[in-house]
């Protein structure tokens, strides 16, 4: 609910505060008084864009700010939230400020923000009416909704909505699921290939590295050869072999150390170098007769390697990426074959959910048809006392198609919901956002509000060319229709009229000064005794005229707060 306005060099405005209060909040003044400037002045609130030519003559910038009340379970509040924005006391501050540079700036509480986000939150705290901006019943989307507000299936539709958004879902994960028998063939043929082609390898992680050894020294077996000759024939214990050599030093020494017993020592470590070498000889003649040196030896390991490498190609570089690829190809035929399982439990549960989806969309359906009858009677009805008696109105509820032309349901049902409305007798029914007239439209609105004021979310209600072409009883009926809303919403209200400001909950008085050559808009609220004379010059122009005061006076007394 608006609680405050703080207006600062905006037009004809040099500083005005003026406060608000819940119930049906009336404007009135003399034309050009600048109640027009105040409907202004809250259109930048909403998101307007501003216009530079409107700041006060001689001024560099003007400043528009309100204080705003949010209830705690608003669509409001959750935005607040949303974006990071928490109210103090339960209220909160849009302050905004234009300046001739055309560069303005806007905050929410203390958080800069943007023009769409100024747009955004105003949605659901005001509605506009006069002007075809900021008026939330031209949506066909928020028309659903009041209607199932009204209809009392709003949580009937946030359920189906969920079940349609996981249906969705479903339907996705199964698309994904689901390819042709061909495809699966072929895959699964393909990795089982692979898995039997791995095994039947038999590969070993080190085999590589040993086979790429073995093939090194198979390619060099002549000269191999050669060099083990040769060094075996040098350590023999022929005629000039070191062991032969070491054989004779052995039994020298043992002679020597037999007389110095002080060369023993030596003679221990002569005796270890020949069985050390003796070891070598022999070890070294194991190591030969080892090495398979044949042709069809290094046949083996070259064609054993070929193997490897072709592997390594198709399915990793190393031993250990290809022995992992078998293990995933298994793992993956093993899904392959239980995906179908799965699938027919998805397929069996997307059709149930579907049958409820259906169901719950055709109940509602049903509910929105039957209310919207009701609904648009009772608009029809209001429309008669408000100067419309030959104005049809319809709720029309119709299917959605599909591109078959059959009915298609989505997140919010079957229906597509629209306001349609026929303002005169013999013209055709038109949607609501095509009314052009002002005060036609702002009527309709009137009415809708009318019925549909304690379902609806809006906070504020903003009428302004709410009076034109009425009078009499007409306007009296709607004085009464506002004060109705009054009950259940915060309503401002421009009007000339005295039959409708004398139903004012507070009556707030515009007038326009002249002070040393500059003109000034000012406004106060005025109550009891000081509301008379203004009733008064709005009946008749005459604020001091005894007949006047008289009716003023009567009017107060049996419509006025």
């Amino acid at each position: 609910m608006l609680e405050e306005l703080s207006i600062k060099n905006y037009a004809l405005i040099e500083d005005l505060i003026v406060t608000f209060d819940a119930g049906l909040n009336i404007l009135s003044g003399e034309t050009g008084a600048g109640k027009s400037i105040i409907i202004g002045a809250l259109g930048l609130i909403l998101g307007t864009k501003a216009d530079p030519s409107s700041i006060r003559t001689g001024c560099n910038e003007s400043e528009v700010s309100c204080i705003i009340r949010i209830p705690d379970k608003n669509e409001s509040a959750a935005w607040l939230a949303n974006h990071s924005i928490e109210p103090e006391d339960g209220r909160i501050i849009i302050r905004r400020i234009i300046r001739q540079t055309g560069r303005g700036s806007i905050f929410i509480q203390s958080v800069p923000s943007s023009r769409k986000d100024l747009e955004d939150l105003s949605s659901f705290i005001f509605d506009m009416h006069g002007q075809h901006s900021h008026q939330s019943l031209l949506s066909i989307d928020n028309q659903r909704k009041l209607l199932d507000r009204y209809a009392g299936v709003e949580e009937d539709v946030a359920g189906l909505r969920n079940n349609f958004t996981r249906l969705s879902e479903m339907k996705t994960d199964l698309g994904s699921m689901i390819r042709t028998e061909d495809e699966i063939a072929r895959e699964r043929e393909l990795l089982v290939h692979s898995s039997k082609e791995i095994e039947k390898a038999d590969l070993q992680l080190e085999e590589e590295e040993v086979l790429t050894k073995e093939r090194k020294i198979l390619l060099q077996h002549e000269k191999l050869l050669d060099y083990f000759d040769d060094c075996r024939k040098s350590l023999s214990e022929s005629s000039g072999g070191t062991l032969s050599v070491l054989r004779a030093a052995r039994s020298a020494m043992d002679n020597l150390s037999m007389v110095m017993e002080d060369l023993k020592p030596m003679a221990s470590r002569l005796d270890d170098a020949f069985y050390e070498i003796e070891d070598v000889f022999e070890s070294l003649h194991q190591f030969q007769d080892a090495i398979d040196f044949t042709p069809a030896r290094l046949e083996e390991c070259e064609d054993r390697l070929q193997l490897i490498h072709s592997l390594q190609k198709k399915y990793g570089d190393t031993i250990r990426d290809v022995l992992d690829y078998r293990e995933k190809a298994i793992n993956k035929i093993i899904i392959m074959e239980g995906n179908e399982n799965e699938r027919t439990a998805l397929e069996e549960e997307i059709s149930l959910l579907e049958k409820t989806v259906l169901s719950k969309a055709g109940e509602i359906s049903k509910k929105r048809i039957e209310f919207g009858e009701k609904l648009q009677l009772e608009i029809k009805n209001n429309l008669t006392p408000m100067g419309m008696p030959k104005a049809m109105f319809k709720v029309d509820v119709t299917f959605r198609e599909n591109n078959n032309g059959k009915p298609s349901c989505g997140p919010n049902g079957f229906d597509r919901v629209e306001f349609l409305i026929s303002p005169n007798e013999g013209e055709p029914m038109k949607p609501l956002k095509n009314i052009a007239s002002g005060g036609e439209i702002s009527r309709v609105m009137l009415s809708i509000k009318s019925v549909l004021a304690e379902s609806d979310s809006v906070l504020s209600l903003i009428f302004d060319e709410i009076d034109t072409g009425i009078g009499g009883e007409i306007a009296l009926s709607v004085g009464v229709h506002l004060a109705g809303i009054g009950k259940h919403r915060q309503v401002l209200c421009i009007t000339h009229l005295a039959s409708i400001a004398v139903h004012a909950d507070k009556h707030i008085k515009v007038e326009k000064r002249v002070v040393n050559g500059r003109t000034f808009t000012t406004i106060e609220s005025i109550s009891d005794i000081d509301r008379v004379p203004e009733i008064a010059r709005m009946l008749s122009g005459d604020s001091s005229g005894a007949a006047s005061l008289l009716h003023a006076r009567e009017l107060l007394g049996k419509y006025g707060h």
